[in-house]
């Protein structure tokens, strides 16, 4: 069999350790995600359907209530998308914000627009700096893959503490099948692993996590098994969704700008995606968001493979957003660059929630049972 580097639909390679290729040179990513995308709504009036049942069943169950649903709102292509659908379903939604210090000024205009003109009500929660800068120092010190995990852990928690302060049952979320699909396991790490960040935190910071929102996976578990629980819909699996298109309407409803790159709405982010990882990791992001527009039919993998030629970063942007971000964090250049030169350290080293999730099973069996014995039956 003909040995293949980069898959021959996308441009996903070997820099996934674990891709595999089929016989006509096909990844794994492609033959697992493709049928699912191809099953998507296509046509517009199914999106109409769909949408139109959703907006039913959250206005009957949100009725009386302050709000039916929440979104998070990032300032980035997806979540201000669902805001813009939310806005044209007449649905009456929290809009949450998580303010970890790093958004761009374009982000934060593009949430200012939306929920100026929709007339939404935004809540943000701003954590103490310093507990959030110590974090991400303790990540970076860490020679984790997923730094991020400091980020969307704190998002998840807002979330879920917005849910049950306001009662809110459903939330809006911007993950989906069309153009996110592909990333490799080992590229990233479960972001509701409170072991594993809390090891992280204590092996390289002092500084207590007072504000800092956590929300633990067998809290997580438990609700969902025992209680009521935060719905989780994915409106864009429910519509034809192509990002390039949410884009132009984006741009035409709102005033909205787009910040150049696949989450780059925040600064840090974009200074990770664009030299941590593909520097210290070999990582580089593009492979899986690119192939993701492939599949969905966004993008040829001609026009994927000459984007992928261009620098991830522009010289003198890229020594402007390095000098911002280490004077922001408080890290000189040559802390920086020892950081750099250290070798990656799997996540699994300082431990985790889901070495014990088998665990869980009997846990789950016995609190089965205790509760059973309450049921009575005629």
């Amino acid at each position: 069999m003909k040995f293949y580097q980069r898959c021959t639909y996308c441009i996903l390679d070997t820099t996934d350790k674990d891709i595999t290729f089929d016989i006509d040179g096909r990844c794994s990513h492609c033959s697992e995600w493709l049928p699912r995308v191809q099953n998507l709504p296509q046509s517009t009036a199914e999106t109409e359907t769909n949408l139109d049942l959703i907006a039913k069943k959250l206005k009957l169950e949100g009725k009386g209530k302050r709000y039916d649903c929440m979104i998070g709102l990032s300032g980035g292509v997806d979540s201000s998308y669902i805001a813009y659908l939310a806005h044209k379903m007449n649905l009456r939604p929290l809009i949450v914000h998580f303010d970890n210090g790093w958004n761009s000024e374009l982000a934060i205009s593009n949430i200012e627009k939306i929920v100026k003109k929709c007339d939404f009500e935004l809540t943000t929660l701003v954590v103490e700096w310093k507990e959030f800068r110590e974090l991400q120092k303790a990540y970076l010190s860490a020679s984790v893959i997923d730094i991020e995990v400091a980020t969307d852990h704190a998002i998840i928690a807002t979330m879920f503490q917005n849910a049950r302060k306001y009662n809110i049952k459903y939330l809006l979320s911007g993950g989906n099948i069309a153009t996110e699909t592909g990333m490799p396991n080992k590229w990233t790490w479960p972001k509701k692993d409170l072991t594993n960040l809390k090891n992280i935190h204590r092996a390289f910071s002092t500084v207590p996590l007072k504000t800092y929102p956590t929300r633990s996976i067998w809290t997580d578990i438990f609700e969902k098994k025992f209680l009521s629980q935060v719905v989780d819909i994915r409106i864009l699996d429910q519509i034809k969704y192509n990002k390039s298109e949410a884009i132009k309407m984006l741009e035409e409803q709102f005033g909205w700008q787009y910040y150049g790159g696949k989450h780059y709405e925040s600064v840090f982010t974009k200074f990770y995606q664009a030299y941590i990882l593909p520097t210290k990791f070999k990582i580089d992001k593009r492979l899986v968001h690119l192939s993701s527009l492939i599949r969905n039919g966004e993008m040829t993998r001609k026009d994927a493979l000459e984007e992928l030629e261009l620098p991830l970063y522009v010289e003198n942007i890229f020594l402007e957003d390095r000098e911002y971000v280490l004077k922001k964090l408080e890290m000189s250049s040559a802390e920086f660059a020892s950081i750099m030169k250290a070798e990656p350290i799997e996540h699994i080293e300082y431990g985790s929630d889901y070495i014990n999730l088998n665990k869980l099973k009997w846990i789950y069996r016995i609190l089965k049972n205790k509760k059973q014995l309450f049921v009575v039956k005629k």
